[in-house]
């Protein structure tokens, strides 16, 4: 029986070739698009899950309300891991981590800049499941100058020689380390990405008892069967017990006295599988995910199927006259209603098997290119995992009983007297159904091109907002510390070559900030947060800021060195009225500083554009640790030219730079991907809604062949029977638009309200989404239309 279901069904695809190639065509574009958006969904939902206890790992967090702003931040103090053992009998184990920053590491003549170093405690590879592959775990990272390379690193320092117990300088101290193990890569679906650990013994700042000294991150597991709910209700007490007393010391009010002034200080912990897409928190070790974007990408993919799916059914649903003389000959001859059904299920199931074969190929080819627009690391490995392999059987029956569902239960549930009286004909002829179908498939592809719109709105709108400063042509010289005693010599000659507009040192790593901190008005109690870096003379110049009041620093005002500049949003955080006749009151480690306030700059972006822009000051620094160089001319000359200088000047030492337009454009990189790839998808699901619109319109126009001969005959004209046969299309994808234009509009508004910052849609964007619809949808039944209207009528009256 089954035997036969086959043969009938290859018979079926063979006989009608032009709707076969269409179906299969559609349905393989449909699920390869499906299976890339399914390995993307399920590496972002498959970040730490890795780790061998991530049900009960936990990152502590730290909130805190300060003058009426919120801080949520993933960054904790010292002490906190060894408090949390201590004192929370919930807690089986702690573990900290800290950036290292930017570090030179040399071995012999090998000298690069790494980003990826932190500092780790002993319990490091205990603690979590990253692979350590060379060394013991539980004594690595024990001893104080002690590191651990990855292999990527390993490699790229030592080549294939054995890297246990070599010797690398590490930092602008050059202090010595040995290398007491080699780890597995970190997996992509990390949120801890690392090149290189080093022992947390060795850092002194590590070793701080100072609970207000928030830079580093905490980690914690509970005990099996522990209630974490019960773990954080204790978390109060750590705040009474150690922060209390600390912001009486140094703050001067005890902790009731920041309560009544409406401030608020307390921890929380996320979830380590919860940190990528769902943390609420700043400062994150990489770059955090959206679960609204996988949302977003598991709906179009899921829509990218129907669409495909709806194809089938309206090609089967067309052609149902044909294929009812067909069931009514099987009835008659004694076939029940059952094997009928099977019949199609069966026939569908083969178009989704060829399809899936078809796309897997696809895949393969596709997937390099998908890794590069994503931003993924994604490989087909994951295709033959027995999880993936029953996903496909699963997609194939589920992908086969959707597409064949309608034709299957519809076409067999008319009897032969009914098929011979021709009910079927007539019953399709209204086009109901397909017609329901289309404006499915076409509300769909409108929504698609609605949000598709928006997102590269909202993105050049980014791009192209002014920021308050010039963040194009600005060279940034990352860890000039190791220039040493050249610092300075170093930035002069930069400034006398050619191009060269201006030089200025800066603690600051552009986009943000690098210290937020608290600090009050003379004559006020009030406790004020606000962001705070170090600059140059020159710094104005590179940046290209203004002046609201007052002045930048000046080399002719020696007591400059205890100034201080505020933003505007400063000043209204203060609530100033003459700022420049004002004080700022600093607690530097219990020594009180008053820092006179000589200007008022206007605001700009030093943050992301999701962020309304904060309190910021500015401080002056003779030199620092990154010099940014703002320059005319080609770029690639300017790096020549200023890398030359650097190796004169710091023989041996690695140069590094970026650009300070890339690091701002790098905050909205996961919409600026999420936008391409919904761009492609997008496209992906109107020209699959295109080629069943394609492929109907030809049924249409084989279906009203005579008619249109008669009409011909009668006179009318090619142009009007253009009109008349893209006319019921035209109306569909009108009727399409109404919920997608609705829907479209929900998404888009919520999606804009988590930008500070954002483009306003005008009403232009949802008519022309429509237009642009129809007007596919006209260009796609053109051909037939035009075709069909220049047939010689005396071969369309022959027809039949």
């Amino acid at each position: 029986m089954f035997s036969n279901y086959f043969k009938v069904a290859f018979r079926n695809i063979l006989k009608y070739k032009f709707f076969s190639f269409i179906n299969i065509i559609g349905m393989t574009i449909g699920v390869s698009a499906c299976l890339l958006i399914i390995l993307y969904v399920s590496d972002e939902l498959s970040f730490d899950k890795f780790h061998s206890k991530a049900d009960r790992m936990y990152q502590m967090a730290l909130h805190g309300r300060i003058a009426g702003q919120e801080i949520y931040t993933s960054t904790t103090c010292p002490p906190m891991a060894a408090a949390l053992v201590t004192d929370i009998p919930e807690i089986e184990e702690a573990t900290r981590l800290d950036g290292y920053g930017l570090a030179a590491v040399k071995y012999g003549e090998k000298a690069f800049t790494e980003d990826k170093l932190f500092y780790a405690d002993s319990n490091f590879f205990q603690f979590f499941s990253f692979k350590l592959l060379e060394g013991d775990p539980k004594t690595a990272l024990k001893e104080p100058n002690s590191i651990v390379f990855t292999e990527e690193l390993a490699t790229k320092y030592f080549g294939n020689e054995p890297a246990m117990g070599k010797l690398v300088t590490v930092g602008n101290d050059a202090a010595t380390y040995k290398v007491t193990g080699i780890a597995a890569n970190a997996p992509s679906n990390s949120h801890v990405i690392f090149t290189g650990l080093i022992s947390a013994s060795t850092a002194e700042h590590l070793k701080s008892t100072i609970w207000l000294n928030n830079g580093m991150y905490t980690y914690f597991i509970l005990h099996e069967g522990a209630s974490l709910d019960a773990a954080t209700e204790k978390f109060k007490n750590l705040v009474v017990k150690y922060v209390g007393p600390e912001l009486e010391r140094f703050m001067g009010v005890t902790f009731k006295q920041m309560g009544e002034q409406g401030g608020a200080y307390g921890y929380f912990a996320t979830k380590v599988t919860d940190i990528h897409l769902r943390s609420k928190t700043q400062h994150n070790i990489e770059p955090s995910g959206n679960i609204t974007y996988v949302y977003f990408f598991a709906g179009i993919g899921i829509f990218i199927i129907v669409i495909a799916c709806i194809n089938f059914m309206n090609l089967s649903t067309a052609r149902s006259a044909g294929r009812a003389k067909e069931v009514g000959l099987r009835k008659t001859l004694g076939s029940l209603r059952g094997q009928l059904i099977g019949q199609f299920l069966s026939e569908s199931m083969i178009y989704s098997l060829i399809a899936i074969v078809l796309a897997l190929m696809v895949c393969y080819f596709l997937l390099p290119f998908f890794n590069t627009l994503s931003g993924k690391y994604l490989g087909m490995d994951v295709f033959l995992t027995p999880t993936f392999i029953l996903g496909i059987a699963g997609l194939v029956v589920f992908v086969g009983f959707i597409a064949g569902s309608y034709p299957a239960f519809y076409l067999t549930s008319f009897s032969v007297v009914e098929v011979l009286k021709g009910k079927v004909r007539s019953g399709m002829k209204s086009g109901s159904v397909r017609s329901t179908l289309v404006v499915c498939q076409f509300a769909l592809s409108i929504f698609l091109i609605i949000f598709t719109t928006v997102v590269y709105k909202q993105i050049t709108f980014m791009q192209e907002r002014n920021m308050g400063i010039d963040k194009h042509n600005v060279l940034i010289v990352q860890n000039a510390r190791r220039l040493g005693k050249n610092l300075e010599g170093f930035k002069n000659t930069v400034k006398q070559q050619t191009g060269v507009v201006q030089a200025s040192f800066t603690n600051n790593n552009f986009p943000g900030v690098n210290n937020t901190t608290v600090f009050k008005s003379s004559g006020d109690e009030q406790d004020h947060i606000m962001g705070v870096y170090f600059a140059d003379y020159d710094h104005k110049d590179v940046m290209k800021f203004e002046m609201k009041e007052g002045r930048y620093f000046s080399r002719d005002f020696p007591s400059d060195s205890s100034a201080i500049l505020l933003n505007e949003a400063a000043v209204k955080e203060f609530g100033f009225r003459n700022p420049l006749q004002e004080e700022i009151l600093y607690n530097d480690d219990g020594k009180l500083e008053h820092l006179k306030i000589v200007g008022i700059y206007k605001d700009f972006n030093f943050e992301s554009m999701k962020m309304k822009v904060r309190p910021l000051a500015i401080r002056l620094i003779d030199n620092s640790s990154q010099l940014m160089i703002r320059y005319e001319g080609s770029s690639s000359a300017m790096i020549a030219s200023i890398e030359k200088i650097w190796k004169q000047q710091a023989p041996g030492e690695p140069f590094d730079y970026n650009f300070l337009d890339e690091d701002f454009d790098e905050l909205f990189r996961v919409e600026q991907r999420m936008g391409q790839v919904f761009s492609v998808f997008s496209g992906l699901a109107i020209f699959i809604a295109c080629l069943g619109l394609f492929a109907l319109a030809a049924f249409t126009a084989e279906q009203r062949t005579k008619e249109i001969g008669i009409r011909k005959a009668l006179g009318a004209s090619p142009a009007g029977l253009i009109i008349l046969l893209s006319r019921e299309f035209t109306k569909l994808v009108i009727i399409a638009f109404i919920p997608a234009a609705v829907a479209g509009w929900f998404v888009v508004n919520n999606w804009l309200s988590s930008f500070e910052y954002r483009v306003e849609v005008s009403p232009l964007v949802y008519i022309g989404s429509g237009i642009a619809a129809i007007v596919i949808a006209w260009l796609t039944v053109s051909y037939q239309s035009i075709k069909a209207a220049a047939t010689n009528p005396v071969n369309s009256l022959r027809y039949e």
